[in-house]
C-alpha cells in the first residue's frame, strides 16, 4: 500500500505564509498526480491545486496567484506553498496521491493536516 502523509499546518495570522508538505511513501509505484483537497466546517470538500507526473499545474480561482504548488520527485513529496493567507483559507487540507504499484492503479487520502488563518 502506498501510504500519504501531510504535515506542516497551524495557525497563522491574516497576511501570513505556511508551507504543507505531503509524502508518499511504499515499494515499488509511481505517482501520476497529486492534489490538495481542503474542507472547512459544513462546507464540501473542494480541490486546490494539483500537479501531474509532467510537472503540470492546476489551481481553484480563489487561491490563484497566492498558492504554490511544487513537487520533490526524489523523495516523493509535494508541497504547497500558500501566501497571503485569508480567514476564508481556514480548513482541514488534505492530500491525495494516485498512481501505479505492481501494475495496478492506486490513490489514498493523507489524515489531513489542519490550517487556521486568524489574527
Amino acid at each position: 500500500q502506498v501510504q500519504v502523509v501531510e504535515s506542516g499546518g497551524g495557525l497563522v495570522q491574516p497576511g501570513g505564509s505556511l508551507r504543507l508538505s505531503c509524502a508518499a511513501s511504499g515499494s515499488d509505484f509511481s505517482i501520476n498526480a497529486m492534489h490538495w483537497y481542503r474542507q472547512a466546517p459544513e462546507k464540501e470538500r473542494e480541490l486546490v491545486a494539483s500537479i501531474t507526473s509532467g510537472g503540470s499545474t492546476n489551481y481553484a480561482d480563489s487561491v490563484k496567484g497566492r498558492f504554490t504548488i511544487s513537487r520533490d520527485i526524489p523523495k516523493n513529496t509535494v508541497y504547497l506553498q500558500m501566501t497571503i493567507l485569508k480567514p476564508e483559507d481556514t480548513a482541514a487540507y488534505y492530500c491525495n496521491g494516485a498512481g501505479w504499484r505492481y501494475g495496478r492503479p492506486w490513490s489514498n487520502w493523507g489524515q489531513g493536516t489542519q490550517v487556521t488563518v486568524s489574527s
